[in-house]
């Protein structure tokens, strides 16, 4: 077998990675890419797609199951262990980028590894990286050099469906920010409540309304742990059983909020939502309040736009649903096959009147007429 002519070819319709030697398969094994799909952005978890080749071959003679932590062997797998974390395991083959769009590939440390989630291969569940069974891994490692090319070919074939669901006053009945703001700052409670109802009526930019609130709250996070708390003590009647409901059906839920990530993780978990597409809170060691993504897109109109056109771009979802109360929801209409208007916590006019269907309760026949 000539070396010099040897290539890789990972496909991600498929999740196949493929050995050729000039035009001939030489070895097949089944992968697992990304579960968010393909990106090129630094932080995205997605998997790039593209031409690269192997920059760094690590994990030369260690044993199975070798745990790496910043490519460094850390112990080892013990047999049997229940292990949730996506550990990087066995063997390490870094890739670098040759295409513009994916020259960051290297900086976001996208891996051909070995798992500790063997169960999963052939389905996508990675955070980014190409993970292969173990002992795939070895041989694989074993017969390809530094430098041999690989190409990860960009999906093509449309499936899944995509529900993104607000969350305040829609999976739980408190608007998070206002909550912060009663604990933060109870003087001008008011004030940010106004301006929370302005916004979601759109009656003035979210992006304004978005700066002034935090310049006025400032939340720490011993406020953030308990606005968490109160998201999870206000769920909305039906929620956890629709959400239940729409998975089994190959819905995959994802909650997209102008609220803060960090404050709604809590109620995803309970609800067995593994996305969240929120703004990020930042705090520094005290647990003092340190700012915001104030470029996240949440936090401007049009925000959640932007986000369901990545995940569209990502993943080819064959259909896509939005359910809010709010008007930025309501904005996504045109980006979405169907949007739904949800009031059974607020109603509010403009939502009611631009939706393609309005409900008031998730236990709504109306559903089943979409979800099943």
């Amino acid at each position: 077998m000539s070396q010099t002519s040897l290539h890789i070819e990972i496909s991600l319709d498929d999740q196949i990675l493929t050995v050729f030697d000039g035009g001939t398969v030489v070895k097949t094994y089944p992968v697992s890419s990304a579960e968010k799909g393909m990106g090129f952005a630094d932080g995205s978890y997605r998997t790039p797609t593209g031409r690269f080749a192997i920059l760094e071959k690590i994990g030369e003679g260690e044993a199975l199951g070798t745990i790496f932590r910043a490519r460094k062997p850390a112990g080892l797998l013990q047999a049997g262990a229940n292990c949730s974390e996506d550990l990087i395991l066995t063997r390490i083959m870094r890739l670098d980028g040759l295409d513009p769009e994916n020259q960051n590939t290297r900086d976001r440390f996208i891996y051909l590894h070995g798992t500790n989630h063997e169960d999963q291969i052939g389905s996508p569940a990675s955070h980014g990286c190409i993970r292969l069974k173990n002992t795939d891994m070895v041989e694989l490692y074993d017969s390809i050099p530094h430098q041999t090319p690989v190409i990860i070919h960009p999906l093509t074939i449309p499936k899944g469906k995509l529900l993104f669901i607000d969350c305040d006053s829609t999976l739980s009945a408190i608007e998070g920010i206002d909550e912060l703001a009663g604990l933060s700052d109870p003087s001008t409670y008011a004030q940010v409540v106004e301006l929370t109802h302005l916004a979601m009526n759109g009656d003035i930019p979210l992006k304004d309304v978005f700066k002034k609130r935090m310049e006025i709250i400032k939340p720490g996070d011993e406020i953030v742990r308990k606005v968490s708390q109160m998201y999870l003590d206000h769920i909305v009647s039906g929620a956890a059983e629709f959400i239940e409901r729409i998975k089994f059906s190959g819905w995959t839920p994802v909650i997209l909020s102008g609220g803060f990530e960090p404050v709604i993780r809590p109620l995803a978990k309970q609800l067995g939502i593994k996305h969240v597409e929120a703004v990020p809170l930042y705090f520094d060691d005290s647990g003092n309040y340190a700012g915001y993504g104030e470029d996240y897109p949440t936090t401007r109109n049009l925000g959640k736009n932007e986000i369901i056109r990545e995940w569209k771009k990502a993943l080819l979802p064959n259909k896509v649903i939005m359910i809010g109360d709010g008007v930025s929801d309501l904005e996504t209409r045109e980006d979405v096959d169907l949007m739904i208007g949800f009031g059974g916590v607020v109603s509010r006019d403009k939502v009611k009147a631009g939706a393609d269907r309005w409900i008031t309760s998730f236990e709504d026949d109306v559903l089943d007429e979409y979800f099943t």
